[in-house]
């Protein structure tokens, strides 16, 4: 399914980074090491790079890594990019200054717990965690994103899921997207940046 929907000469989410690193580029480091999951073509990989970070970044989709590969080269960064998913890629352990989940909403419950232990747990002490997604309200909406309710974020899931975690921000707002054709309209969404203890 997702080697179909990148297999298209344009990006289906643009090019440009999400809005939330825009929103929260403070917290970007040069020379921090960093992980984009499940990064699709790699536009939030490529821009964590020209802002001076080391960036690793994995998908599903070897189309969409492909064309993360052709953004990087157009922009003259270098990512480590490389064709995996949840369960086949080496997470390995205390190895990231920062890891970003962007719009990683097509796991369900089970396999979203899973995935956020193994987030966490490739994060260093002092790490920070940034989580970006739709809330249920976004079904209302339908630009972009699940239709699975069970894996839509609301604030008190994720404040759950990372009780073990210093919450710095947790945020529900509605903005309108413009992000390819993938993410286009009002849109409800949830950030979440999380600092490892």
């Amino acid at each position: 399914m997702w080697d179909e929907r990148f297999s298209t000469p344009e990006y289906v989410f643009g090019k440009a980074p999400a809005q939330v690193l825009r929103r929260h580029e403070d917290r970007l480091t040069p020379a921090a090491r960093a992980l984009c999951v499940a990064d699709g073509e790699g536009r939030n990989a490529v821009f964590l790079a020209e802002k001076g970070l080391e960036v690793t970044a994995w998908d599903v989709s070897p189309a969409a890594v492909e064309k993360a590969r052709g953004l990087a080269e157009e922009r003259g960064v270098s990512v480590d990019f490389s064709v995996a998913d949840i369960e086949t890629w080496d997470w390995p352990e205390e190895a990231y200054d920062l890891v970003a989940g962007i719009f990683i909403q097509f796991v369900d419950p089970e396999a979203r717990e899973r995935l956020f232990a193994r987030m966490v747990r490739s994060l260093r002490t002092g790490g920070t965690l940034l989580l970006h997604g739709y809330t249920p309200k976004q079904l209302d909406y339908g630009t972009g994103g699940p239709k699975a309710l069970e894996n839509l974020y609301t604030e008190e899931m994720l404040r759950v899921a990372f009780s073990d975690m210093r919450i710095e921000v947790l945020e529900s707002y509605e903005a309108v997207l413009d992000e390819g054709k993938g993410h286009s309209g009002r849109s409800a969404l949830i950030d979440m940046v999380a600092v490892k203890p």
